[in-house]
């Protein structure tokens, strides 16, 4: 038989736990919204693509200027076309900055998106921008380098589609990943943010 004091052991572990919640519940509600990260994505690296006019380029052809990457194909329905109709309005926003970024879309696609098929697709976005494609090997190497998803998928008649990931990445002048952007954020969101980084 318990004596009164270790009787009271089962309530008094009950009430410590009920203190320790309260305390931890009051530590989230104070924390809310607030979230600390810190370091750096390992976004990006180096790629040896060819443009839309068939010279090779590197990414250290874009150094001293901030980059938007997009990575997409001509032949997709949607995703890219308002991707790229994005990037050109925010290159638009910019006004005179916009000389400080390159926009850049690269091909998800290379059996069907050689360079000529990229400069004919890329001249409806009014504002420049810059198409690379190339060999198998390279693309997949870009694409390793900057996490983007691919995966080819099969649609009647022997065609496909590229189910790929939807971000603009953001590079700065040493091409080191600074943040990305997407679709739910319109032109003077991503003009806005750019314009205090630039």
């Amino acid at each position: 038989m318990l004596r009164a004091p270790e009787a009271l052991i089962p309530y008094l572990i009950a009430l410590a736990c009920v203190a320790a919640g309260g305390i931890l519940h009051t530590a989230d509600r104070l924390g809310e919204g607030h979230v600390v990260t810190s370091g750096t994505a390992d976004v990006g690296g180096p790629f040896a693509l060819l443009d839309q006019n068939g010279d090779t380029k590197t990414d250290a052809d874009f150094r001293g200027r901030w980059m938007l990457i997009y990575f997409g194909y001509t032949h997709c329905p949607d995703v890219c076309p308002t991707s790229l109709a994005l990037m050109s309005e925010v290159m638009t926003h910019l006004g005179g900055r916009a000389a400080r970024i390159v926009p850049i879309f690269i091909s998800v696609d290379p059996d069907r998106d050689s360079p000529r098929a990229l400069k004919q697709y890329l001249a409806a976005f009014g504002t420049p921008i810059v198409g690379l494609t190339g060999p198998k090997s390279h693309i997949a190497s870009a694409v390793s380098e900057y996490h983007v998803f691919v995966r080819k998928r099969p649609l009647p008649g022997d065609q496909y589609a590229v189910d790929h990931s939807g971000v603009i990445y953001l590079m700065d002048p040493n091409g080191k990943f600074v943040t990305n952007y997407d679709n739910s954020q319109g032109p003077d969101e991503i003009a806005g943010d750019l314009r205090k980084r630039l």
